[in-house]
């Protein structure tokens, strides 16, 4: 008999399940998938696994669109991580996650424990964590409150990372007024494991025993997904405070190392992270995945707080906590393993039999033999989970924006934009040891991340490597939201290929606005259109994801945010690749295009930003070309005949010519640039590269072989960077002033005082 509750109201008279997220016909399914009435712990279990945040119910009839599978995936979405067999034996698990809500209301601890839960997701697959990336965005640096929460934000970041050891290696930063009141950090681990570690949630044989593993449960973080990543931000949210979880990175870093030890020791069963909706999503999806069901001992789960209800410890998120299903032949050397890694272990459940119609139920227990508190199908908190196809609506004026010309920067104010554009993100990635394991060949501030690929176990170097990027571009996404994701997985793509690589897999972080807005759904539908159509044009498996979804403030809603995550492979690492320089003398050749062409869209450009003009349409995705030029540029960076290399995207020509003189120390002369459209436009396919005089000739056959649009377009050295027009400069501006303002903006802003207000 399952214990019921005598009143289901909450103490200002609103009904138990309204005040917990549940809709009316919520509460119906929930009624007729038990066949009585639910307790007050059931209610809090449904809520938080069929929360928008952990039951993706707005979103997964639009996933569903994306291609999943491929060569090398042997794991895709829905696992905590995907995984890739990247060649000698050798997996690559990788996982990109969002912790908005939490990191406005408590910037350190949001971005922390965001880091934190990667990490698990990461380890629980059987792979040892080794690179974080960190694509953040927040509102301009004029405002106080968005310089406190990018200051929050960096240092919880940096202190989680740096203390647990795991290299922070890259990222993105952006500020950017849609973001003012809702801020975006998102957060991408990468891990390494022998194939024959892979290691699944689920809890299969009966008797076998569920271990609660790692930290006591507290109140922290309880609610976390239904009351913060599920609505959007208004006059109250400081009352949200309780519901941001702590962390520990020092017991995290035990953590980890107890995890892998009973991994290698061939202990464990199946292992599952306690995150989002804590035991009760732990609990319930590796009984489901197992196809089995489990008794759980609430009364057993140490706690580090009195008086907790068992609907308190059930959906706590109380960071730094695993849940391992183990043999009972194997309990005793579960134990030693943790007591020598001084991790807490403690026996909290046991596997079930499935009944006779195959469902397996989630027992909620006062003790084995006590009383039971809940008992639900632990398929149903998850599987059975609302799905909505909500309203979709473009906007009203879409033709018309579209049909809108973007006008062109004047040439006297060329300049000055450009300055507005520098900025140096050293501030940022100063703060996060990027060396640690010493694998890392291209750390931050290049075009994609490179790192070493050694053997998870021997250590023994395999001569190839690794190349992680993470990319975002909201303004193309709020001008053509298809059309400015495809193009933002051609950025990715050409990324990697500036540090060498081959594209292998795709993760993404979809972050959006309130999906009851018919508009926002519009834009996720389409953005994942338009991921689907070019991942399948560039033959890209997407192994995993997040949604975050009701990322809005005061009912206005963030710029549609798709963030792709990539993972590149170089076959053949004898050398550093060039990076985002140039030296005294090069040549400087733009691949992709030979400026010869017809006026290029400034839609979604930063240049259009800048000037409050969000109109025009996007230039669409030329996948032959992107492929060609990705070509060419593996090749060049193989053969090493390249002194430097720099994507071209925000910021257009103007801003990749800019970087890569301040990056080096030298300036640059261009020549010829037909207009300042020319110049801010960001058309993606484009990669300029510094080419010594005595490979010139090299590059540009290669070029012509490849069938890849190029052209000299000046060179590197001298005191000045100046940009030529038909009839005149377009830009001229004293190398010392263009380096100062670059390096100069973030610390000046950043310590200019900063306030929670």
């Amino acid at each position: 008999m399952v214990v019921t509750d005598a009143l289901l109201v909450a103490p200002d008279g609103t009904p138990i399940h309204r005040a917990l997220g549940l809709t009316d016909a919520e509460l119906d399914e929930i009624r007729s998938i038990l066949g009585r009435e639910p307790n007050r712990l059931e209610l809090s279990m449904y809520s938080v696994m069929w929360s928008e945040h952990c039951s993706y119910k707005s979103s997964r009839i639009h996933l569903r669109r994306l291609p999943t599978s491929g060569e090398g995936v042997l794991v895709g979405p829905g696992e905590n991580a995907g995984v890739m067999d990247v060649g000698d034996g050798i997996a690559a698990a990788i996982r990109i996650e969002s912790h908005n809500h939490p990191s406005y209301i408590e910037p350190y601890q949001g971005a922390a424990t965001g880091a934190g839960g990667i990490l698990r997701d990461i380890f629980t697959m059987g792979a040892r964590p080794i690179a974080l990336m960190d694509p953040l965005r927040f509102g301009p640096l004029e405002d106080p409150r968005s310089r406190w929460v990018a200051e929050g934000v960096v240092s919880g970041i940096s202190g989680y990372g740096n203390s647990v050891g795991v290299p922070t290696v890259g990222g993105e930063l952006v500020f950017d007024p849609c973001y003012q009141g809702n801020p975006l950090v998102n957060v991408l681990c990468l891990g390494l494991l022998p194939v024959d570690r892979l290691v699944l949630a689920k809890a299969t044989g009966t008797g076998n025993l569920a271990v609660l593993l790692g930290s006591s449960t507290g109140r922290d973080g309880i609610g976390g997904v239904s009351v913060l990543a599920s609505a959007g931000f208004d006059e109250g949210s400081e009352d949200k405070r309780p519901a941001v979880q702590v962390g520990d990175p020092f017991e995290e870093k035990r953590l980890i190392e107890a995890c892998l030890a009973l991994l290698d020791a061939g202990l464990v069963v199946g292992i599952q992270d306690l995150g989002g909706a804590g035991l009760t999503c732990a609990a319930s999806e590796t009984a489901a995945n197992g196809g089995m069901g489990m008794d759980f001992d609430v009364s057993a789960v140490p706690r580090r707080e009195e008086g907790m209800e068992p609907f308190e410890v059930m959906t706590s998120e109380s960071q730094e906590r695993m849940l391992a299903i183990v043999t009972p032949d194997g309990l005793p050397e579960v134990m030693r393993l943790c007591e020598r890694w001084e991790v807490a272990a403690t026996v909290v459940g046991r596997v079930t039999d499935p009944g006779d119609d195959g469902v397996g139920l989630l027992r909620i227990v006062d003790g084995f033999d006590g009383e039971v508190l809940a008992s639900v199908p632990a398929s149903s908190l998850h599987d059975a989970a609302p799905l909505y196809d909500r309203p979709r609506a473009e906007p009203a004026d879409l033709e018309s924006r579209r049909a809108a010309a973007v006008a062109a920067p004047a040439v006297a104010d060329a300049t000055g934009l450009l300055l507005d554009m520098v900025c140096d993100t050293s501030w940022v990635s100063s703060q996060y040891d990027h060396q640690l394991f010493l694998n890392t060949v291209e750390g931050p501030g290049g075009d994609a991340v490179l790192l070493r690929l050694k053997h998870p176990v021997t250590g023994e170097d395999t001569g190839r490597g690794l190349a992680l990027t993470t990319d975002g571009n909201h303004r193309w996404c709020a001008v053509d939201p298809r059309t400015g994701t495809a193009l933002t997985v051609a950025e990715s793509i050409l990324n990697l290929a500036c540090v060498g690589a081959r594209p292998i897999a795709v993760v993404n972080c979809l972050n959006f606005g309130n999906p009851e807005h018919p508009e926002v759904m519009w834009q996720l539908s389409e953005a994942v259109d338009g991921m689907a159509e070019a991942c399948k044009a560039f033959d890209l498996p997407v192994i995993g994801g997040n949604v975050s979804l009701y990322n809005e403030s005061k009912g206005v809603n963030i710029d549609p945010t798709p963030v792709i995550g990539m993972l590149g492979v170089v076959d053949a690492l004898r050398t550093r690749p060039p990076s985002v320089t140039q030296s005294d003398g090069d040549v400087l050749v733009l691949l992709g295009d030979d400026l010869s062409g017809p006026e290029p869209s400034l839609a979604g450009s930063l240049a259009a930003w800048t000037a409050g003009d969000r109109n025009g349409a996007l230039e669409p995705l030329d996948v032959e070309s992107v492929q060609r030029v990705a070509g060419l540029l593996r090749g060049l960076v193989a053969d090493d005949v390249l002194s430097g290399v720099h994507d071209v995207s925000s910021g257009g020509l103007a801003l990749a010519l800019a970087e890569m003189a301040v990056a080096s120390g030298q300036g640059s002369t261009v020549d010829a640039v037909p207009s300042t459209s020319h110049l801010f436009a960001e058309t993606p396919g484009r990669v300029v590269v510094a080419v010594a005089p005595s490979a010139l000739d090299a590059v540009l056959a290669a070029a012509g072989s490849a069938g890849v649009p190029h052209v000299v377009i000046g060179r590197s050295g001298g005191a000045h960077f100046t940009v030529a027009g038909p009839s005149g400069p377009l830009i001229d501006v004293d190398l010392d002033r263009l380096t100062t303002t670059w390096r100069d903006r973030l610390p000046e802003a950043l310590g200019a005082g900063t306030t929670q207000a």
